[in-house]
């Protein structure tokens, strides 16, 4: 049977840019085995299949997959969904909920001029999820010396607004462009159980305007390096929270995927009472790349 497919560069205004998707858009009749099948063929970081909601109030249902397994949720491939079926949807303003396997996940479309940009609100806030190794064991995972592992205010955590996600914090730039992660040892590392991404940050940015400069690796997800990652930069809302509080509102963007040419840049916004964080959201741009059939 042929079914349609999109492909989308999200986290980046322009094309070839950004974090590559693949939506399929006729995915009923499919079962898990095929869409992990499909995902592997299209061999991008996610790729989402789209099916009507449960809820005829909701505006679709996705699934989402890394060549390796199902995710329950993720940013990158949450904006560029929605951005598809906004831009569906003719120019102005949208608001819809998606149903996700985390749960019901609310977006905001702004479409001008065949352009667009999506939000949404966390469906889950970030939570602490469990223990970092010791900084020699993780330094030597990831190709570092424990020196490089130094960002005042900050130390290596694990965090989740969906998976958990670990957090080291290193120096700049320079720092974070040697990192050169083994995937056996990350595994080791961190243990049955552990988290399966790692996510590596610093203050100091490739380009201004930017408030932090990210990779993230996850080779027991099938991703040697993602070049933007939502659910990633979801779960630094616990993060930065927890070392870097700021009261009220705040507004952030995380650049990514500069090591690998395919620059993104995501942002953050969070709102906070008393110290605890009650709302957080991710938005970025996205545009269409390819479309297509596949045979499924």
């Amino acid at each position: 049977m042929r079914r349609r497919f999109t492909t989308l560069d999200v986290f980046t205004s322009r094309r070839f840019a950004g974090n590559p998707l693949a939506v399929v858009r006729d995915a009923d009749g499919l079962d898990t085995d095929a869409m992990q099948a499909i995902a592997r063929e299209f061999n991008l970081s996610e790729t989402v299949f789209l099916s009507p909601a449960a809820d005829p109030a909701h505006r679709a249902a996705l699934r989402i997959f890394t060549p390796a397994s199902e995710l329950p949720f993720a940013g990158h491939p949450t904006v560029g969904t929605a951005v598809l079926l906004g831009l569906g949807m003719g120019a102005g303003a949208h608001r819809f909920t998606l149903e996700e396997k985390v749960g019901l996940v609310d977006c905001t479309v702004a479409v001008e001029d065949g352009r667009a940009n999506a939000s949404f609100v966390l469906p889950r806030l970030p939570v602490e999820a469990g223990t970092m190794p010791d900084a020699e064991r993780l330094a030597l995972a990831l190709g570092l010396e424990p020196a490089d592992m130094r960002l005042p205010g900050f130390s290596p955590v694990v965090y989740s607004a969906g998976f958990p996600i670990a957090f080291v914090p290193v120096s700049g730039l320079a720092a974070i462009g040697r990192c050169r992660p083994d995937a056996a040892r990350l595994a080791a590392a961190y243990g049955e159980g552990g988290p399966r991404a790692t996510f590596v940050y610093c203050r100091e940015t490739a380009e201004p305007g930017a408030d932090f400069h990210a990779r993230m690796f996850a080779p027991a997800l099938g991703i040697g390096e993602d070049p933007a990652t939502g659910a990633a930069v979801a779960a630094f809302a616990g993060v930065l929270m927890r070392f870097d509080p700021v009261g009220g509102e705040r507004q952030l963007t995380v650049e990514q995927g500069y090591e690998m040419g395919r620059p993104s840049r995501i942002t953050l916004t969070m709102s906070s009472e008393d110290g605890r964080l009650v709302r957080a959201g991710i938005g970025g741009d996205a545009v269409v790349v390819a479309e297509g059939t596949i045979e499924a």
